[in-house]
């Protein structure tokens, strides 16, 4: 038994308090034995010792309250979503199951504990949180709204109380996420005021020097900046009352964190960002319709407009098309007393309230379902939305994001996004084609799978691979992603190809044995008439053994009599004692005549440096004559050469570099580093400074932190490429640069 949870007295005070809150919050829409059902399972939860404090060393229960509250004021939250609130610590600790929940709370708080339970488990695979995938796998994985704004409303309560902590790493890893998971994710749902309490507290923590710099510096203005706002306020009320019309004004400075992202973004001081606030014209608009509402506004608009010259370039109509998340009103920017920019923002209360609390101030939920993405979904959220003075709220509706895609972990934690239906094949084809072509399975969530698997939302997928594996035709029936079918038809023809070229040296070896003439004509006469569309496909007989050589040879020695207009009897008999014995896995040996010399002077023989590998002067080569009689030149350590020594080692020939290289090789480094500012221009300056070395091409791609690319330069041996290379590892920033 764990040791029991002891509260403060401070802590009794809290909590005594947050309860009656809680109970004046809760008291129009809870059950009648909810309250005790309640109170007895958290005192029977702390008697067992089920619930511990955190990592912070915060008291759960005071936590819960202080989210609920959070929840029901700011999100709208009802009698399911408060449960699920105080409910969730025992459930996920596992000392209670989701099944006990739903027997006695109801299905609907059952179902947002597992969505609550489920998102957690995320945080186990160690993801890259960063990314947009992430955000969309957790808004997957929610299944309910309501457990998203309970993640919202639950990270702005943490936020608040851990600024005395002592665990300095555990409150910047908070703050991070705060910044680019739940901020944006409030953001997604108009739930701005907590998306800029998020921000701020998290720029606090963070940068506190800046977030200090900032607050004196508001601090300091705040009075001139007050007397201005009544400045410009004053006559713009007087001309709207004049007009009949009903509503309120008021102004808003702008939170630290959009003053310190101006600041950064138009490189300035405090001084320089001159739009610190905002007037808000708020107009009184019962019963309106939306084209009565959007009257309104315009009104508004064209007598400030009047009033004080306006700026078209900084006019923002979400009037006419709201934004994704429900946001309307309409934003403009005048020139007010002492020349000075002041920006005016227009709305209805309907349009205020939902900016200030977002959607989920209206929520209706109809069981409206998305089409395919966030905004979509939202979208439709805003067509159910019915008379804005109803708050009846999330009883029904059930998430349904993302339904044609899933989201799978790599081992590392990134998050890779694949089409509903993809499988395992798809998954290794995205890591790499030599990993898809080596594909035999998966671990996935530390259990083998097959290849044919299908992905499912939140699986850690491991590739298990072997060397003996080869695509399949059927694998094509396999994958889901046009990028995987690519890459397997492409390794297909590779193997066709590898095939067709085997083939043709067993009938070019057989011919040589029987001391047979090749001749293609006759050969192309043949295939024809044995009814081959293309000598393709007769290669490929032959490599599957679906054609036997001897009687195809036979027949070709007939082809070749008819067509030279001689006639079996005239052509001599061999004996069995002529034949030579065929042993294809015999090593070639070649004398000491048998070398290429690689020169550009070269005469009478056909040769040329391979692009699989890019040999240049100074390499340890070797030649390979390729079947139209030219000749390949190959580095030693090309990764095509066990595999040509292997099958085709009769055809491999010595080569040496003649003399000193007087050319110039094109040859691609690869390199890797920290996606640094100026880290690409440090590069470039390197190889600009080496004295005939001249760079061609570098094609450079940056992903989370890092930056990987190809560099195309011309070196005249390897002497100097090794020293280019020496000097490109001490870039700083550099971690990796190698030869491709």
């Amino acid at each position: 038994m764990d040791t029991k949870l002891i509260f403060t007295a401070e802590e009794k005070r809290d909590a005594l308090l947050l309860l009656r809150k809680l109970r004046e919050a809760t008291k129009a829409f809870l059950r009648a034995d909810d309250e005790k059902n309640i109170s007895l399972f958290l005192k029977e939860a702390l008697r067992q010792g089920e619930i511990q404090r955190d990592a912070f060393g915060l008291n759960p229960v005071v936590l819960s309250f202080q989210t609920a509250l959070i929840a029901i004021e700011e999100a709208g939250l009802k009698r399911d979503g408060v449960l699920a609130i105080i409910l969730y610590t025992c459930v996920f600790g596992g000392h209670h199951s989701i099944e006990e929940i739903r027997r006695s709370y109801g299905q609907q708080v059952a179902t947002i504990i597992h969505g609550l339970v489920r998102i957690q488990e995320l945080y186990k695979k160690n993801p890259v949180i960063e990314s947009e995938n992430f955000r969309n796998l957790l808004l997957s994985f929610a299944e309910d709204m309501r457990v998203i704004l309970i993640m919202i409303a639950d990270r702005v309560n943490l936020m608040r109380q851990i600024r005395d902590t002592h665990n300095l790493e555990a409150k910047r890893q908070v703050s991070e996420e705060a910044t680019y998971l739940y901020a944006p994710l409030a953001h997604k749902l108009g739930l701005y005021k907590l998306k800029s309490e998020l921000e701020d507290i998290s720029l606090k923590y963070l940068e506190h020097d800046a977030y200090y710099l900032i607050k004196e510096k508001l601090n300091e203005t705040k009075q001139s900046r007050e007397a201005y706002i009544d400045k410009f306020i004053a006559p713009v009320e007087q001309r709207l009352k004049e007009a009949g019309l009903h509503f309120h004004i008021k102004g808003r400075t702008k939170s630290i964190h959009s003053i310190w992202q101006k600041m950064k973004k138009q490189k300035c001081g405090f001084e320089g960002v001159y739009d610190l606030f905002a007037i808000r014209v708020i107009i009184e608009s019962d019963n309106a319709t939306r084209a009565q509402e959007h009257a309104l506004c315009w009104q508004t608009f064209a007598i400030i407009t009047n009033m004080y010259q306006g700026n078209p370039k900084r006019l923002r109509d979400w009037l006419s098309v709201p934004k994704s998340n429900g946001y309307e009103s309409l934003h403009i920017t005048v020139l007010g007393p002492d020349q000075k920019w002041v920006e005016v923002q227009i709305r209805t209360e309907r349009m205020d309230e939902i900016a200030e609390r977002g959607l989920a101030a209206h929520w209706r939920y109809k069981g409206v379902k998305s089409g395919g993405n966030m905004d979509d979904w939202l979208n439709s959220i805003r067509t159910a939305l019915e008379n804005n003075d109803d708050r009846q709220v999330m009883d029904e509706f059930k998430m349904n994001l993302y339904e044609d895609e899933v989201y799978v972990f790599t081992p590392k934690g990134d998050l890779l996004k694949f089409p509903k239906g993809a499988t395992v094949l798809d998954f290794a084809y995205h890591i790499h084609s030599r990993v898809g072509n080596q594909c035999t399975g998966a671990r996935i969530n530390n259990k083998v799978e097959p290849f044919r698997y299908q992905l499912q939302s939140g699986d850690q997928v491991e590739i298990v691979t072997s060397a003996n594996q080869r695509p399949k035709q059927d694998w094509l029936s396999i994958v889901k992603t046009s990028r995987a079918k690519a890459k397997i038809r492409q390794a297909l023809k590779v193997t066709q190809d590898k095939e067709v070229l085997m083939a043709k040296e067993m009938l070019e070896r057989r011919m040589k044995n029987r001391k047979i003439e090749l001749e293609e004509s006759v050969i192309n006469h043949l295939v024809k008439k044995l009814g081959f569309k293309e000598t393709r496909d007769f290669y490929k007989q032959i490599a599957d053994g679906q054609l036997e050589l001897n009687a195809f040879l036979d027949k070709y020695v007939e082809m070749q009599q008819h067509l030279n207009g001689q006639t079996p009897q005239n052509v001599p008999q061999q004996s069995a004692e002529e034949f030579v014995f065929e042993n294809p896995n015999a090593e070639m040996v070649y004398s000491n005549d048998d070398v290429i010399i690689i020169d550009k002077n070269l005469r009478g023989v056909d040769f040329s440096l391979a692009k699989c590998c890019h040999p240049i002067y100074g390499d340890k080569v070797f030649g390979f004559v390729t079947v139209n009689g030219g000749i390949k030149i190959h580095r030693q350590d090309c990764p095509n050469a066990p595999e040509m020594r292997k099958r085709f080692g009769y055809r491999i020939v010595r080569a040496l570099w003649s003399g000193k290289g007087s050319s110039q090789y094109s040859i691609v480094l690869r390199i890797i580093g920290n996606d640094d500012i100026g880290i690409v221009n440090n590069i470039t300056s390197i190889i600009s400074k080496e004295e005939k070395i001249m760079m061609r091409s570098i094609n450079i791609d940056s992903h989370d932190g890092l930056f990987s690319g190809n560099l195309t330069v011309n070196v005249d041996d390897t002497s100097r490429l090794e020293q280019l290379i020496r000097k490109l590892r001490t870039v700083r920033g550099v971690k990796q640069v190698t030869r491709l």
